[in-house]
């Protein structure tokens, strides 16, 4: 197995929920990391030590990398622009490529410039579609079909790291994670345990789904494998923690986690889907319900890679650190 050893790398994005557990990763295996940041943030310390920040301001096609790329040999590129619920551009997909895309694709041609050997991506599962059907699962073949602005700018900026790579011998990893939880985690997994927590009524005993998810702790670990393992070079992965699991039943796990017990009632799908789409929050529900597996057999393959935590652990772990 022919690894690369990590002496200084770049994260952007670093002052989020992936980029922060990265972060706290990696300094605590001794390597120097450089965290590209909008605006300095004092109380950003993952695992208590301070890692140098530079301040980029915003991720687009004329962000100025220059100091923050100096003796780099690895980038992890996490900044993006997300979903968001309540959406006030104009146009929304122009945002998204203009960040997205054009602020990817400058960083890595940027990273040629300045010598940098890989750029490890965190794109996502939705570039390969928003949801699977009976026993299919998603992998690396599938042709992308992705719905929505960020899924469409995604797979455009995957496109474009993939020129540069053609152009230049740039090394390119990309990663698509599905759903990804951990302690802090944003979105359905916060929203999820709150509930649990008050106690609600849940509606979703009727749902027989299967969605596969990804503990923040495995996607750090498959993020580090990747940079340093020669064989990832111009591939493109698909993780997750390696069991797909029902949403009633992830309720049922994350309840015994944190002690509540879900309250969990029948109610017509089609009824929740309904009341997603008037509230505007129909992708959310959608994703409660909807099923998503994922092949992960070419990363465990080529890579050796194995998720270090079950989907148990990383349940229990979310919960506890609550």
């Amino acid at each position: 197995m022919k690894m690369e050893k990590l002496h200084k790398v770049l994260v952007t994005g670093a002052t989020g929920f992936i980029g922060q557990s990265l972060c706290r990763h990696l300094l605590g295996s001794g390597v120097e990391v450089l965290a590209a940041v909008r605006n300095y943030r004092q109380d950003i310390k993952p695992g208590g030590k301070s890692f140098t920040q530079i301040e980029v301001g915003e991720v687009h096609g004329n962000t100025d990398w220059s100091r923050a790329l100096a003796g780099v040999d690895v980038i992890f590129h996490l900044a993006a622009r997300v979903h968001v619920l309540q959406e006030i551009e104009a146009d929304p997909l122009s945002e998204f490529r203009r960040i997205n895309v054009e602020g990817t694709e400058h960083l890595a041609r940027c990273a040629v410039a300045r010598g940098v050997r890989r750029l490890v991506y965190i794109s996502s599962i939705g570039v390969t579609g928003a949801k699977t059907l009976g026993a299919q699962r998603f992998s690396e073949s599938d042709i992308p079909a992705p719905q929505g602005g960020y899924a469409v700018s995604k797979w455009e900026a995957e496109q474009a790291l993939h020129r540069v790579t053609q152009e230049t011998g740039f090394e390119v990893v990309v990663i698509r994670p599905p759903l990804v939880y951990g302690a802090g985690a944003p979105g359905n997994f916060k929203q999820m345990i709150k509930a649990l927590e008050r106690q609600l009524p849940l509606p979703f005993a009727s749902v027989h789904n299967l969605r596969d998810f990804i503990y923040v702790g495995n996607l750090v670990d498959a993020m580090t494998i990747s940079a340093i393992h020669k064989a990832a070079a111009g591939q493109t992965y698909l993780v997750r923690d390696g069991e797909a699991i029902s949403t009633p039943d992830l309720l049922r796990q994350l309840g015994r986690s944190i002690g509540r017990p879900p309250w969990i009632f029948p109610c017509p799908t089609s009824l929740l889907r309904m009341v997603g789409m008037l509230t505007g929050r129909f992708s959310q529900v959608d994703r409660l319900l909807g099923s998503l597996q994922v092949n992960d057999d070419k990363i465990r393959r080529e890579l050796g890679w194995v998720p270090p935590y079950t989907l148990d652990q990383g349940l229990r772990a979310t919960s506890v650190k609550q």
